[in-house]
């Protein structure tokens, strides 16, 4: 009877090893992994976010700004009767 009980427990340490370190182990590591991409996902949304809106920014500053006027601009109309 010792016997049976013996492998009764050796087999269930067993299937607790194969849980452990082929379940629990691999799902734990691949969810680190998938959280540290999401976060260096975020992070570079934000970055290339903050880019666009500081180049738009620029953008309306440089079109706004006042330009100067010069003789070369102005187109001389005469009036055909």
């Amino acid at each position: 009877m010792s016997i049976l009980k013996l492998a009764f427990e050796l087999f269930v340490i067993y299937i607790l090893y194969k849980f452990i370190f082929e379940f629990i182990i691999p799902v734990y590591n691949t969810s680190k992994q998938v959280k540290r991409k999401m976060n260096e996902m975020h992070e570079q949304m934000n970055q290339t976010q903050h880019n666009t809106v500081n180049e738009q920014y620029r953008h309306t500053q440089s079109s706004t700004a006042p330009k100067k006027s010069s003789h070369e601009d102005y187109i001389d109309y005469e009036e055909i009767k």
